[in-house]
Parts: C-alpha cells; structure tokens; sequence
C-alpha cells in the first residue's frame, strides 16, 4: 500500500486538478479578505470555496482554515447547513455562510435517532442542493474543498467549472483500508464477512445506493457522462486530512496516498463567562460532562447518571446542555450548566471531560491536557475512544449507555495523578498549525507553479 507522507511542493494532481482553466471575476465581490496573496504564492487573488454538510465538527474546521486563509491574503467562502449555531459560529470568524441544504438539527434533533430510510431520503436532497447552491456560489473561484457527510456533487461541479478540487476529512477511520472494515454505512451489510477488501467493495456499493442515482441525474442534465463508484470519485486517490498525527496516527491508516495537514484549529480567545468564572473559582476543578452535537443519540438518562457518578467521585459537575438539552437533575450548587462557550479555555480548567468522542471535543481535550472519558455513540466515535485509552489520555467507555458503575470506574482512572499526568504530556504533542499548513497548500493548489515549500505533517 502506499502510506501517508511528507511532501515538499505536491503536484497538481494531488489535488484532482481538473484543468487549468479559471473562471472570470463572477461574484469575486462576494467574497471576504480581498487582499492580495503574499508574493511567494503568486501575484493573482486566490478565492477558494469550502463546502460541509454535518455537525460541528465538520464546520468549525472550516472556519479555522478560512481564518488562516484570509491571514495569507485569499479569499474564502463555507457553504454549510444553515443552522443558527453554524451561522454563529462562522460570523465568530468573519466568514459569511452561505446555506445548504436543510438544517442539520431538523435531522438528528428528533425523539428517535435517523433511520436508513431517513438516509435514503436525505442523499439525493443533499446531492440537490450541492449541485444548485456550489454551481451558483463556485464561479470565480480557484478551489473548491469538500469534507463532511459524503460530500456528492461538489468535485461533479468543480468538473463542470473547470477548478479544482479538494476532498478532506477530520478522520481516517471512512477512508478505505485493507487492515480494518468500513464504519457503518445506511445499506452496507457485514454480517458473515471477514475480508476487508470485500467489505470495502460492499460500502462503495453501499454509496452508489445512496448517492449513485442522484448524482449521475445531474450529471446528465449539465453533460457529464455518469461516474461508476461514487465513493471513490468524491475521495479521489489522494484525500487531506485534517486530523493531529498524534490522535490520528499515520500507520497504514488507509489504502489511498493521504495528504496530511494537521487539525484545523479555529482560535478561540473568548472570555469565560463571570459566572462560570466563579463556579471554577470557588472548588476544586470540575468533570466537565457533555455530548455536543448528539441529540437522538445522547445516552437516555445520561445527566442523572453522570451527575451522580461525577459527585460519587467528590466532584463537581459543569455540565455541557448541547443538542441533547442535558439539564440539572436538582438545585444543588455543585452542577454549573453551560451552552455555547470557550471550551479551548474551559478545558484547560478541568478535571477530566466526559464526552461523546467526536473528533473536534477530543481535539481540544487532548491539547488541554485534559483526562477524558470517551462515551462513543456513532460512526467514528468508538475509534476516537479506542485512541484515547491507547495513549492512556483517558477512558474508552464500553458501551453507549453508562451507569452509575461504569462511568464512576472510568472516572476512577480519568482521575488518576497517572492518567493527568499522561494527558499534560500528551497536550504538549498536539499540533496547532494545520490550519496554516491547509492554507498554504491551498494556495499551492491554486497557484501549482509557485511552490511554496510547505511541508505537510
């Protein structure tokens, strides 16, 4: 197989360039940073277009590289699900939203977590609304990078404009490989299986099931021929990603030639709360307890049970309220319940958190230095969990649904001198420069004759 790497200057088709062509100024005014780019990336304005459709931690990433971008003087657009906490976030950073697609909460945010039918009905209005949204917004652009929820219909309209196209992903654990199966797909069936490259075959079916109808539809209708494995072609052979070394090792992570970045921080220098301020100030550090972006699939009864399990452990209790609207199961003054705030800061002020394992909240956790209790739920969870106890940075829960004995033995070693120290350690390893590193690359991608020497982690 051929591993991940270091490169000095990447080729244009690292980057699936599909042609040297470039649009004229189209909608250029739209665009945020209208500056010029730094000499040694070339003397054009470099306008790039990222696209996501998922939760937090598919946008956020996006925002920290169209800071970065902006810092070397390109320009930078998000199309992304339009829901206000996204829109917010983004407007953090400067960075307009442009909406697509339907919200991500009126999806996940329902008494029951999303069906396979559900899943079926979603993929072609997103390849929909791909197709419509990029086509308008992509004119005049340079570049355009997709990531998130199998992002069909961005590279098909990259092909129809003639820029060139990024895929990325903030996890290896989706990209094909002959050492471990495929994460569970709507429509993919393992049972009674062993052989990765059969299972593999099998989810690639499992997409063309998904997207495969949808996507050459409109394909058709902007005359393009039809494309046979849909997986493989939003991938392309050399995918980015957008993920620490350290969390996210490279040995033999997939089967295709990966370009690292590092992870793609968005900087967040926000004050604390005076509130929050107080409740930390006034004890011994908290076990911070939340489940971001879960709603559905947020452990039933989970509050009660962390709640009493945390203090169990002669703790207090910051509890996160997320998607899963966790509230207080009493008055007490031992339990301070947050929405949207700093957790770069919090973390850091913390005893340990206990969280779902999304790649974004064990992100910042492991740079805070802090322990972490990893209650996996879906997808690519159980794989953050797993890295998490590998590297002895914290627990990886067994189980979707904790109780009080599970979670207060996982506390028992997240607490630890042994499990705190190791995360301090760890902290120290956890790089902040792949947003800059994204960017850097980028403006190679748009500018391939002028290298810039970038190294990639």
């Amino acid at each position: 197989m051929v591993r991940a790497r270091r490169f000095l200057s990447l080729p244009p088709s690292t980057y699936s360039g599909l042609g040297d062509l470039r649009q004229g100024p189209g909608r250029a005014a739209e665009f945020v940073g209208r500056k010029s780019v730094p000499a040694e990336m070339g003397s054009c304005e470099v306008r790039v277009l990222m696209t996501t459709w998922g939760s937090r931690g598919d946008v956020e990433p996006l925002a920290g590289l169209a800071v970065a971008l902006r810092e070397l003087g390109a320009q930078a657009r998000v199309c992304a699900p339009p829901d206000e906490d996204f829109a917010a976030l983004l407007g953090r950073a400067d960075v307009p939203l442009v909406p697509l697609g339907p919200t991500v909460r009126s999806v996940v945010a329902n008494p029951k977590p999303p069906t396979a039918e559900d899943a079926f009905r979603l993929a072609p209005e997103l390849v929909a609304a791909r197709f419509a949204t990029l086509t308008a917004v992509a004119e005049g652009c340079d570049v355009l990078l997709a990531t998130g929820l199998l992002p069909a219909g961005a590279r098909d309209v990259a092909e129809k404009l003639g820029i060139r196209y990024v895929f990325a992903c903030f996890q290896s654990f989706g990209l094909p490989s002959r050492h471990r199966p495929p994460l569970g797909r709507p429509g993919l069936s393992q049972q009674g299986e062993t052989d990765n490259r059969v299972l593999w075959e099998r989810d690639a079916q499992a997409v063309n099931a998904l997207y495969g109808k949808a996507v050459n539809r409109h394909r058709a209708a902007i005359g393009l021929p039809p494309v046979d494995n849909v997986r493989d072609y939003v991938f392309t052979g050399r995918p980015w990603l957008a993920a620490d070394a350290t969390l996210c090792p490279p040995e033999d992570i997939t089967d295709l030639d990966v370009v690292r970045t590092g992870a793609w921080i968005l900087p967040d220098d926000r004050p604390l709360p005076d509130e929050l301020e107080a409740f930390l100030d006034a004890g011994e550090p908290p076990v911070y307890v939340g489940f971001g972006s879960m709603a559905a699939h947020a452990p039933k009864a989970i509050a009660r049970v962390a709640i009493e399990a945390v203090r169990a452990r002669g703790r207090r209790v910051v509890l996160g309220r997320g998607w899963a609207e966790l509230v207080p199961i009493d008055d007490a003054d031992d339990c301070f319940v947050v929405g949207e705030v700093n957790q770069q800061a919090l973390f850091r002020r913390v005893a340990a958190v206990v969280h779902h394992g999304g790649a974004g909240t064990t992100t910042t956790a492991a740079r805070a230095g802090a322990p972490q209790v990893v209650v996996p739920q879906i997808a690519d969870q159980p794989c953050w969990a797993a890295r998490v106890a590998e590297l002895g940075i914290g627990v990886a829960h067994q189980g979707s649904t904790p109780t009080f004995d599970s979670l207060s033995a996982a506390l028992t070693t997240a607490l630890s001198p042994e499990t705190r120290a190791r995360a301090r350690a760890v902290a120290g390893t956890i790089r902040t420069d792949g947003a800059t590193v994204a960017a850097k690359l980028l403006l190679e991608t748009a500018n391939p004759e002028s290298a810039s020497g970038a190294f990639v982690a």
